[in-house]
């Protein structure tokens, strides 16, 4: 893997580009935050929290390799919070209720994007370079989310554990799923910029309007999952 971190010419339309990026693969990590944790939380899936950050880094890795851009991962782990945070104005509920949720999603999008920028131009273009920044990233993550969620919002959960026993249990249980969904979905970002060959004007067009259509369903499925309980 090649990410480049060398700072491109800056023009009003890679700004625009990179804006509409982060929203739409932060609205798509939002969705599965809420849409798929809502129905695993109910099926009570053991390594629901795994699973989650396996595809957060997927959605990331998506990200990088279409812009090569190691710091892009920490503005779509926002988003994705914010689309969590839906709960707030639909349920009236309060923030607090997801306050270690976003704290994860923070962490995992910042562990990623350090890692990024540390070895992504050392790592060789092959899966194993892609799975060590995807294991990194995610045992980073679980143990920063281990020491500050227990204060943040100290909820049941993260009390039955010791640190040793958190990351054990948790925090390699997200390295794994990390570790081989970074790579799928590196290799779909790869894909995908292979394909945007069209002309710049009817490349710009389609990107916009699929951007923005990807973002409004994004957020109103979340918003209807969060009604109907997930």
């Amino acid at each position: 893997m090649n990410i480049k971190t060398a700072v491109a010419p800056v023009t009003h339309q890679s700004i625009l580009q990179l804006f509409f990026g982060i929203l739409v693969f932060g609205s798509l990590w939002g969705l599965s935050e809420v849409v798929l944790g809502g129905s695993l939380r109910a099926a009570a899936f053991p390594y629901r929290s795994g699973l989650l950050t396996g595809i957060g880094m997927g959605v990331m890795g998506a990200a990088l390799a279409i812009t090569r851009k190691w710091f892009l991962p920490i503005g779509i782990g926002i988003i994705a919070a914010l689309v969590t945070l839906l709960v707030v104005p639909v349920l009236h509920a309060s923030p607090i209720c997801r306050a270690n949720s976003c704290l994860a999603l923070g962490l995992e999008s910042g562990m990623l994007a350090l890692t990024a920028l540390i070895i992504g131009k050392k790592a060789n273009k092959n899966v194993f370079g892609l799975m060590a920044m995807g294991a990194g990233a995610g045992l980073l993550a679980s143990v920063a989310f281990y020491f500050t969620g227990i204060h943040l919002e100290p909820c049941a959960f993260l009390l039955s554990f010791t640190p040793g026993s958190f990351i054990i249990t948790e925090g390699l249980v997200w390295a794994i799923f990390s570790a081989i969904l970074l790579p799928i979905g590196y290799t779909v970002g790869e894909r995908i910029a292979a394909k945007a060959m069209m002309p710049r004007i009817e490349r710009n067009a389609y990107y916009y309007a699929a951007s923005v259509a990807i973002i409004v369903v994004c957020w109103g499925a979340s918003a209807v999952a969060i009604t109907a309980g997930l």
